[in-house]
C-alpha cells in the first residue's frame, strides 16, 4: 500500500466548519449510530467535509474528531487508510480517476492515462496551473463489462476512446461538466451487449400486470376444456373422434360389422362352461413363480348344477416346478448335522460378530448359541459350513452374498483399519 500523508502546511486552511446544510446531514448521520458508538460516523462525516471543501484538510480531520468526541489520531488512522479521502488539493472542476485494473487495462486505459498526463499534468495528483483539473490512477471501479472507464467526482464514465475523453476533459475544463451525460459514452443501454439486446426485448413481458392478465386468460381457456379431456389432443383424426365407435370401418366406407354375439350383462348373463375337472387339473395356475418360495395353486370347484366358478385360493397346498406338491416351509438343518460349524466354549475375549455386515444383535445371539464368538472361526467356514449356518438362520444365500467369510478375515487380521482398507469404508 502506497503511504498517505497529510497536505504540506502551506496549503492547509486554517480552520473548519460545516455549512448549514452538511451540519445537518452530519447530525442525522451521527443519530444513526446506537449511543456509545457515534464515533462510527467519522466515514461519512470525512466524505461531506470532502465534497464541501474538494479534499479532506487536516482542520476537517481535527474538527470532526472534536464532534464525535474521539482521539484525533483515531481520525487521521481512517483518513490516510482509505483512498477515497483526498488528502491534497484536487482539481476545482474535474479529479479524474482512471482504473487501471486488468479488465480497464486490457481494453485501452493506458490510453485514458496518456491524455490525462497531455491535457493535466505529467504527475499524479497534481492540478493543472489554474487548479481546475487533476487525475490518479485507482484500481477497480466496478464497471468490468464497460472498460474502460474513469470516475468523476461521483459520476462514472464509460466504453472510453481517448477521444471521447478529451471533450469529456475539455467540457469539465469550460465548466459544462453538468452537461456531460454519465455512463456509457458508446449508446450501449447500461451493462447489455453493444450489439443491441438479445433477450427480454420488450418489457411488457416481464410487467406483473402483463403476467396477470396472460395467467387469467390461461385460467380461463383450462375451465373450458373438461378434466377428462384436458390430455387428449384435439386432431381431425378419425381414430380420436368420439363420434365413431369403428374409426377403421368409416374410413374404408363400412359399416361397422355387429358383433355374432351380444355382449353378457347383468340382466343377460352369458351361460357358464361345463365344468371339466381333467382340464382343470391340467390348466397352469396364473401366479407368478418366485424362485426358492412355495406357492399356493388356485383350484376351480364346481358349483351348483356343474357350473363353473371362479378359482379359489386354498392354503395349505403349495407346489412346486412341474405341479407338484412341496413342503410349505424348508425345515432347519439338524444340529446333529455333519455340516454344522464347530462351535467353542466362550472365550474371555469376545469378538463383536455385529461388525460383520449383516448380523445383527439378534443374529449374534444365534451365533453364540452355536459356539461361534470369534472372527477367526468364521474366517474358517468351507462351503457346506456356510452353508448349513445359511439354511439355519433362514438367510437364503445372504452369507454368500455379503461375503461373511471375506469380512471376518479382514477383522480378524487388523480390526477395522483392516476392513477400511479391505472394503473401502467402515463396516456397518
Amino acid at each position: 500500500m502506497s503511504v498517505r500523508r497529510l497536505a504540506d502546511a502551506s496549503v492547509q486552511p486554517a480552520s473548519f466548519a460545516f455549512n448549514k446544510a452538511n451540519a445537518a446531514a452530519a447530525r442525522q448521520w451521527i443519530k444513526k449510530y446506537p449511543k456509545g458508538r457515534e464515533q462510527s460516523a467519522i466515514i461519512p462525516l470525512l466524505m461531506i467535509a470532502q465534497e464541501q471543501e474538494g479534499w479532506v484538510t487536516k482542520a476537517a480531520i481535527e474538527s470532526i474528531c472534536d464532534m464525535l468526541e474521539m482521539p484525533r489520531i483515531r481520525g487521521l488512522e481512517v483518513a490516510t487508510f482509505y483512498t477515497q479521502y483526498q488528502l491534497k488539493p484536487v482539481g476545482t472542476r474535474a479529479h479524474i480517476q482512471v482504473c487501471g485494473t486488468t479488465p480497464c487495462m486490457l481494453r485501452g486505459s493506458e490510453a485514458l492515462m496518456d491524455v490525462c498526463r497531455s491535457k493535466i499534468h505529467h504527475d499524479q495528483f497534481h492540478t493543472t496551473d489554474d487548479g481546475k483539473l487533476s487525475w490518479e490512477e485507482v484500481e477497480c471501479l466496478g464497471a468490468c463489462v464497460n472498460a474502460p472507464m474513469v470516475m468523476i467526482f461521483k459520476d462514472t464514465f464509460e466504453d472510453l476512446t481517448p477521444e471521447r475523453l478529451e471533450e469529456i476533459i475539455a467540457l469539465y475544463e469550460a465548466g459544462k461538466g453538468g452537461s456531460v451525460t454519465p455512463g456509457p459514452q458508446n449508446g450501449r443501454f447500461y451493462s447489455a451487449p453493444t450489439s443491441g439486446f438479445t433477450s427480454l426485448q420488450d418489457e411488457k413481458a416481464v410487467l406483473k400486470t402483463t403476467r396477470d392478465k396472460q395467467a387469467k386468460e390461461a385460467a380461463k381457456a383450462a375451465a373450458q376444456v373438461p378434466p377428462s379431456d384436458a390430455a387428449k389432443p384435439a386432431t381431425a383424426k378419425e381414430e380420436t373422434n368420439p363420434a365413431l365407435k369403428a374409426p377403421a370401418a368409416a374410413a374404408a366406407g363400412k359399416a361397422p360389422a355387429k358383433a355374432s354375439k351380444p355382449k353378457p350383462s347383468l340382466e343377460n348373463p352369458s351361460p357358464a362352461p361345463a365344468f371339466d375337472k381333467k382340464q382343470a387339473d391340467k390348466a397352469e395356475p396364473a401366479v407368478e413363480r418366485v424362485a426358492n418360495k412355495p406357492r399356493t395353486r388356485p383350484i376351480a370347484s364346481q358349483g351348483a348344477k356343474g357350473a363353473f366358478k371362479a378359482p379359489e385360493m386354498l392354503k395349505g397346498e403349495p407346489i412346486g416346478a412341474g405341479g407338484k406338491k412341496v413342503a410349505a416351509k424348508q425345515a432347519k438343518p439338524s444340529l446333529e448335522d455333519k455340516n454344522r460349524p464347530a462351535g467353542i466354549a466362550r472365550p474371555a475375549s469376545v469378538d463383536d460378530l455385529k461388525l460383520i455386515s449383516g448380523v445383527g444383535p439378534k443374529i449374534e445371539g444365534v451365533l453364540h448359541s452355536l459356539g461361534i464368538y470369534t472372527f477367526a472361526q468364521v474366517a474358517a467356514w468351507k462351503k457346506a459350513e456356510r452353508d448349513w449356518v445359511d439354511g439355519y438362520l433362514s438367510f437364503h444365500g445372504r452369507i454368500e452374498r455379503d461375503d461373511w467369510v471375506r469380512q471376518a478375515k479382514a477383522l480378524a487380521k487388523g480390526g477395522v483399519a483392516e476392513y477400511i482398507r479391505v472394503f473401502g469404508k467402515k463396516p456397518v
